[in-house]
């Protein structure tokens, strides 16, 4: 995977910009160039919770291989901003980043700081795959032109390198061998304790504004059918319900929201309160897997769920 990183590097100056952008309708530019800008500050966050990954890891080839996914991150925010400028082409309006991200992004990072590289590495994988498998590929689709598929398709490289190591990550984090790293570590004093309690609460009250700004609302556009989006979400879903993973306490807590969401009695009552803690739509609560598809999830390799995922968002259609 290191050798990886470094043979697929590449430079937002190898695509070629002098292609000149498809004709648009005035709304699809104000939407498209929205998109790109709110993306940039997507890949910047992506970028900084990677070099939180790059800081908790003691094993000096995931060093290496986190600072290259931190070059990846910052190259697609420069590459997604110049796609914003390069489809600017009316200047109908002045593009700034979505508030609900600016507001999100400090504070998610700074939660990452106090929380184990286990829960920190939870998320960044959940954001991954909705990032890859859905939202990403929807973009482009809508875009449908050659300047942004030529610059999605080495960004989607990239992505599919980190989504790959998230998983090996997760496999990592649900081992024996961590766990038992766990219990030698100390437990956390009072005064973290509530330092991560009043981190996490201010993430939850961000959480919901921010992925209904830069995930939901433009997937409706992108992806009106809502497909890509069930996938990525479903993927989340069997992630959690692999027995190692799910014996985590944090995957079995947002394991436990799912399942009291879908309670027909605790689900009415605290419905509202659950989205809320999680921070995403009622529906991406629901169970959205068989259990046909959870019993072969639970043999298969954490590789092989890498590439099932990867594959998805070439399949969904």
């Amino acid at each position: 995977m290191l050798d990886k990183c470094h043979r697929f590097q590449w430079e937002p100056g190898d695509l070629d910009w002098s292609v000149p952008p498809r004709e648009m309708e005035r709304d699809d530019e104000i939407a498209i160039c929205q998109y790109f800008t709110d993306m940039a500050g997507i890949e910047r966050l992506a970028s900084a919770l990677f070099v939180e990954q790059m800081r908790k890891t003691e094993d000096p080839v995931l060093k290496e291989i986190f600072a290259s996914f931190v070059k990846d991150e910052l190259r697609h925010a420069q590459v997604a901003q110049m796609l914003a400028d390069h489809y600017d082409v009316h200047h109908y309006k002045f593009y700034e980043l979505n508030p609900a991200l600016r507001r999100f992004a400090p504070a998610f990072v700074k939660l990452i700081r106090f929380l184990s590289p286990e829960i920190a590495n939870t998320y960044v994988t959940s954001g991954e795959l909705i990032l890859d498998v859905a939202l990403l590929r929807s973009i482009d689709d809508y875009v449908n032109d050659s300047m942004s598929s030529a610059a999605m398709h080495l960004i989607n490289r990239d992505e599919s390198r980190h989504i790959a190591v998230d998983f090996h990550m997760i496999e990592y984090y649900s081992s024996d061998e961590w766990i038992k790293k766990v219990e030698q570590q100390p437990a956390q004093t009072l005064s973290e304790r509530v330092r991560s309690f009043r981190a996490m609460a201010k993430v939850i009250w961000y959480a919901k504004p921010f992925f209904r700004g830069v995930f939901f609302d433009p997937m409706g556009r992108v992806d009106p059918s809502g497909k890509r989006l069930r996938e990525a979400f479903k993927r989340i879903q069997l992630l959690a319900e692999k027995p190692q993973v799910r014996r985590r306490p944090f995957v079995r807590f947002m394991a436990k929201m799912r399942e009291l969401y879908n309670d027909p009695v605790v689900g009415t009552v605290l419905g509202r309160l659950l989205v809320r803690i999680t921070g995403v739509e009622p529906r991406w609560l629901e169970t959205l897997f068989t259990d046909e598809e959870a019993a072969k999830a639970a043999t298969m390799s954490f590789d092989e769920l890498a590439a099932d995922a990867l594959g998805a968002k070439y399949a969904v259609v």
